[in-house]
């Protein structure tokens, strides 16, 4: 069996116009994601209430479960329960034209990053001893401006590897977003292929696009990672 290079050569620049659909739905999933990972994370570090064990079940139940599984319940949910709303309220929106799928991946994925984030930071929490807490309250800071002075600071350097392994994880889970009709790198790929059914040269030409995306983010997670490292001993 011999490739088709011109093929490749063709088709490597088609399948690189949806980096941009990849890249925008792995940044809109992190920062939608952030907050209620945070907040999340703190309720679990409380322990002992109905909201924190109602945390560690969203997280289980997450972590648990396959994310393609969580794509295709949300993706045949989510649309009609906001068409019944809709239609509840009188209107006559027609829901499954208007919103665009790319954002019922965005809502997919964020749940999902918001799951894996809330143990990162868990843990970034965890790993600041609680005497500095303390410390904050004692010199009048209240606890937010202890978290956001003091705390968080030093969490997000402890956690910011595992951010990157998340970043990375996500962009490559992405690639499920084709089952939404989402035209991302992976969606092209394969439409490129069917034409001519190359899909040998048009899925080796979506594995290099997303080597180089992945090895891009790793490099710039390194040199923040680095950056902020240096810092922290500067402190």
């Amino acid at each position: 069996m011999e490739l088709d290079y011109e093929f490749m050569a063709r088709t490597f620049g088609e399948v690189w116009k949806g980096v941009g659909v990849t890249l925008s739905l792995t940044a809109l999933s992190l920062l939608l994601a952030f907050l209620p990972a945070f907040y999340l994370a703190v309720l679990r570090i409380r322990g002992n209430s109905s909201s924190s064990r109602l945390a560690a079940l969203y997280v289980s139940f997450v972590r648990g479960t396959p994310i393609i599984l969580q794509i295709l319940l949300l993706y045949s949910l989510l649309p009609s329960l906001i068409h019944a709303v809709l239609k509840a309220a009188g209107s006559s929106i027609n829901i499954f034209e208007t919103i665009d799928p790319f954002w019922y991946a965005v809502v997919v994925f964020a749940l999902n990053t918001t799951a894996l984030l809330t143990e990162v930071f868990r843990s970034a929490l965890l790993s600041i001893p609680k005497g500095q807490i303390e410390a904050g309250l004692s010199i009048g800071l209240s606890e937010v401006q202890t978290y956001l002075r003091v705390i968080i600071p030093q969490a997000l350097v402890v956690a910011l590897p595992a951010i990157c392994n998340i970043t990375v994880n996500l962009i490559k889970g992405t690639s499920l977003a084709f089952l939404m009709t989402v035209k991302d790198v992976m969606a092209l790929g394969k439409i490129a292929a069917s034409y001519g059914y190359n899909y040998i040269e048009a899925y080796l030409d979506v594995f290099l696009v997303y080597l180089v995306l992945c090895t891009l983010v790793q490099w710039s997670y390194h040199f923040a990672e680095r950056r902020l490292g240096a810092f922290r001993g500067n402190a």
